[in-house]
């Protein structure tokens, strides 16, 4: 009865995601101003001198989110100082995952030391304008004068539990391609992790 039982949640809470309802590759995106874990109101907009963005939706409950903390630090760490910068965003239902609250966000961000900002989407806004499936999902956003165009959209590399063993980095391998002009060869992936619940409205 225990295995059943913890059987069920995990097919609750992990589910593979092929495709999401949001924004496809080529789509135009919306920007947005959200508050910070330094309760700052952060907006891409602030972001003059960037090329784009590696949007992605993490938290901190979900150890599939968890397992690829230090991998979005790096990839802040490689990839700001040429124009693409990390901006995270937590869209998890407060009332229902009270460890997912701006204050926690907080506690985390100070505990692994986030180079990035990390963003409280509490109204869950962003996570349906992007159509956000699961942490962690990542958006590549590419500036195209005064729009925001997603070149990429899913995985951040093909090995969550192994970082040793990843032989795809999907998401550097996107972003070394757009900043050398190219197409981007493997624009869309399929990812795995924890479901954004999208709390119902009155």
């Amino acid at each position: 009865m225990l295995f059943l039982f913890l059987a069920a949640l995990l097919v609750e809470s992990f589910v593979f995601l092929p495709n999401h309802k949001g924004y496809q590759v080529g789509d135009k995106a919306t920007g947005f101003t959200l508050k910070d874990t330094e309760n700052h109101d952060v907006s891409l907009n602030d972001f003059k001198e960037a090329k784009g963005f590696i949007l992605v939706f993490i938290c901190n409950h979900c150890p599939c989110s968890v397992a690829y903390e230090d991998r979005i630090t790096a990839l802040d760490k490689k990839y700001k100082l040429r124009g693409f910068p990390v901006i995270a965003l937590n869209s998890f239902d407060v009332s229902k995952y009270p460890m997912e609250s701006l204050d926690k966000m907080k506690e985390r961000a100070l505990f692994k030391k986030f180079t990035f900002p990390y963003l409280s989407d509490a109204d869950q806004s962003m996570a349906i304008a992007y159509g956000a499936p699961s942490t962690p999902y990542v958006f590549i956003l590419a500036k195209s004068e005064n729009d925001l165009i997603v070149r990429y959209t899913g995985s951040i590399d093909d090995n969550m539990w192994t970082p040793k063993s990843v032989k795809l980095k999907y998401v550097e391998n996107a972003l070394d391609q757009l900043l050398a002009g190219e197409k981007v060869e493997v624009a869309a992936t399929i990812a795995f992790g924890c479901a954004i619940d999208i709390a119902s409205k009155p």
